[in-house]
């Protein structure tokens, strides 16, 4: 029977019509990719080529997707047939339907026998990662009389945009990673809230401690005179719980406080350690109160501040319980941290000798246990960084305002490494709103906590270095969590090469630019240099990109030759062959033996591309290959080499005189027969007879030839 076109569309639209409704293929529009076989008739009938102009491919697609529909039965009438609108290449084709579902018609096609390949053409949207918390985007407007300040919600962590240049784009770090939970941050302040439900499930859990959670409380750890300064009834524990730290006039009337404690510290409790906490790791994507810049990390609190500020003594023991080093009368921390975040001070320099002595020397113990130190630049008005944030190998934080020019509490010098937003208010007028702060997570208690307490800081001003510094922190744990590798030095390198530069306008009228710290005239805002605010303006999602980056086309591989050394010989290693990462070029590289067995010692400059080593004896030593790439970046390898024995060297053998006669010794030819003779007795599939014939062939003595 011959089949019209007009026939073929009609029984196949009603085959359609019984088991489709209108309705349903109104509503169904499948769209799939399928890649056809390179030996399917249908390819091969009608080959495309890269040099067809767009109708004659647009015709060969929609033939193949024609015969394909055909085959499967789903061919119909022109408006719910099959189409192909696109093709991808020779054989790869975009093809739609209606009156079906993408996913039924890639289980129908797939069992087609010319189609190698079928998939859902699916959508995909951006990978921005906006967190969906209330207070991130802001509310829109901020109620008269209000101190609110959630008009413009977490302003500091979105990308710059409009007025606001110093927000940190962190958006685009959530797009790579939003923290790994391997992560430490260590919170050196005023201990934490842990019933606030913005940071349930974000410390670091520590079974055998007191809370279950990890952390300490270091006050009084070596002074029982300040009981009165930790405020809850106990000195050193494993409690890091903030208790308050609210300072009245009874305490300083009642010196229990001791000296250094005034009328200058009468306040409400204020809750700094639970909002440094929230802005480096609030929870997020839970759709309430704010997010925290690297919300899959963990948080480690140390408390080491409590009424009127904290001692030296007790920080720096923090300090080092937090990087994971043993503290005299305090249990090994089960959870080292990677990051440290201090967002405290004082004035006084890091000199070489004194109280800058003892913290040179922590903060060198703390870098070498891979650990990173941040810390507030501090609130002078301008005047010079103070302790610790002066101090070398801490990355020290400057505060931007919104429009990126410098805050005016914020201190500045040459020892700062970065800035970050660290909130303004603007209006300063009574009752009016601060509209640039840093919210976080709070407690609403004057005194004690309240319990189960919601609150965040849009109720309540939070400006200050205090806030800078986290933010950082936020940022160094998210790069860590792409290249846990990275050393102090390596961070602040990633941290600086990523800064974007500082504004030179935009802020107040008038505005002039920083100058070097003195010691008696404040500078409130003024525009950045990278002399006075550190290298540039926090950039997040590109240092976590940079991180990212020095993973890509790393392979670091060291060559030995000969590789089958023995005692005695000089090997040659080489890195030649290794790469440091997409982009980056080996700027030097060092040798190190880690284990010297064989008698390994180097026998040329243990620097360069390559290097030898003289072997002694018999053994295993290992070599390492540190390579720095081009922007400071360190790289290495570790390769064991294995030396055998030295080969046994047989005594030579005199040879005889040549003799007429018999007798005498053999000539070395001659004991080369003999062993030739001696090795048939070993072949195999002979018999006795043939082995002896052998022999006697072998030990035949060719004659003299003598002269005529």
């Amino acid at each position: 029977m011959k089949f019209t076109r007009f026939s073929v569309s009609l029984v196949l639209a009603l085959t359609l019509a019984a088991s489709v409704s209108s309705a349903q293929a109104e509503e169904l529009q499948a769209r799939v990719i399928v890649r056809f076989k390179p030996a399917a008739d249908s390819v091969r009938a009608k080959p495309m080529s890269a040099r067809m102009d767009g109708a004659t491919a647009r015709d060969i697609a929609q033939t193949r997707a024609t015969a394909l529909g055909l085959r499967t039965g789903l061919a119909t009438r022109a408006s719910l047939g099959l189409r192909a609108h696109l093709s991808l290449d020779s054989r790869t084709h975009v093809i739609t339907a209606q009156g079906i579902s993408s996913a039924e018609l890639v289980r129908t096609l797939q069992a087609d026998g010319e189609v190698e390949l079928v998939v859902v053409d699916q959508r995909r949207r951006h990978t921005i990662a906006a967190p969906n918390d209330l207070l991130y985007a802001g509310n829109g407007g901020v109620a008269p009389g209000s101190r609110s300040g959630s008009a413009n919600g977490q302003w500091y962590l979105k990308a710059p945009s409009g007025v606001v240049t110093s927000s940190i784009n962190a958006p685009a770090a959530w797009d790579i990673t939003t923290g790994s939970a391997s992560i430490v941050v260590a919170v050196l302040d005023t201990g934490v809230r842990f019933d606030h439900p913005d940071l349930a499930g974000q410390f670091v859990l520590n079974p055998s401690s007191s809370t279950g959670k990890g952390g300490y409380d270091m006050i009084g750890l070596t002074a029982s005179a300040a009981l009165a300064t930790a405020n809850d009834l106990n000195l050193a524990d494993d409690d890091p719980s903030d208790p308050g730290d609210w300072v009245t006039q009874a305490d300083i009337t009642g010196g229990t406080l001791g000296s250094g404690c005034d009328s200058a510290d009468i306040s409400n409790s204020s809750w700094h350690g639970l909002r440094v906490s929230g802005l480096i790791a609030a929870a997020s994507n839970n759709r309430q109160g704010i997010a925290g810049v690297g919300w899959g990390i963990k948080l480690l609190p140390v408390r080491v501040l409590g009424k009127c500020g904290g001692y030296d003594s007790d920080i720096i023991a923090g300090m080092k319980w937090a990087a994971g080093i043993a503290v005299a009368g305090v249990p090994t921390n089960p959870n080292p941290a990677k990051v440290l975040n201090m967002s405290l001070g004082g004035t006084g320099s890091c000199g070489t000798s004194g109280t800058g002595a003892l913290y040179r020397d922590t903060i060198s113990q703390v870098i070498a246990a891979g650990a990173t130190i941040v810390a507030a630049a501090g609130n002078s008005e301008g005047q010079a960084i103070g302790i610790p944030g002066n101090c070398p190998g801490v990355i020290a934080v400057t505060a931007l305002r919104h429009v990126g020019s410098k805050v005016g509490f914020s201190s500045v010098g040459p020892e700062a490494s970065i800035a970050a937003p660290g909130g303004n208010c603007i209006n300063i007028a009574s009752n009016q709103p601060c509209l640039f702060p840093m919210l976080s997570t709070y407690n609403s208690g004057t005194q004690g906590p309240v319990l189960n307490d919601e609150s965040y800081t849009n109720n309540a001003a939070s400006v200050g270095t205090s806030f800078s510094a986290p933010i950082v922190s936020g940022t160094v744990a998210l790069m860590l969590s792409v290249r846990p590798s990275l050393t102090s030095a390596e961070v602040l390198t990633l941290l600086k090469r990523s800064a974007r530069p500082f504004v030179t306008d935009g802020g107040t009228a008038g505005t002039l630019q920083c100058v070097a710290p003195t010691t008696t005239t404040v500078q409130d805002e003024c525009y950045c240099t990278t002399a006075t605010c550190g290298a540039g303006m926090l950039d997040a999602g590109a240092a976590v990109a940079a991180a990212q980056a020095a993973n890509t086309g790393e392979a670091v591989v060291i060559a030995a030759t000969p590789a089958g050394a023995r005692a005695g010989d000089t090997v040659t290693l080489s890195v030649a062959g290794s790469t440091v990462g997409t982009g980056r070029t080996i700027a030097s590289v060092v040798w190190s033996i880690t284990s010297a067995g064989a008698g390994a010692t180097f026998s040329a400059v243990a620097s360069g591309t390559s290097t030898t080593v003289s072997t002694a004896t018999a053994g295993t030593f290992t070599v390492k290959a540190v390579l720095t790439d081009d922007i400071g970046l360190l790289h290495s390898a570790t390769l064991n080499v294995t030396v055998a024995a030295a080969a046994v060297v047989m005594p030579p053998v005199t040879a005889a005189a040549t003799s007429s006669g018999g007798g005498g010794a053999f000539s070395a030819g001659w004991l080369m027969l003999l062993a030739l003779a001696s090795g048939v007795l070993a072949w195999p599939n002979l018999t006795k007879k043939q082995r002896l014939q052998l022999i006697l062939l072998t030990l035949e003595r060719p004659a003299r030839s003598r002269k005529a």
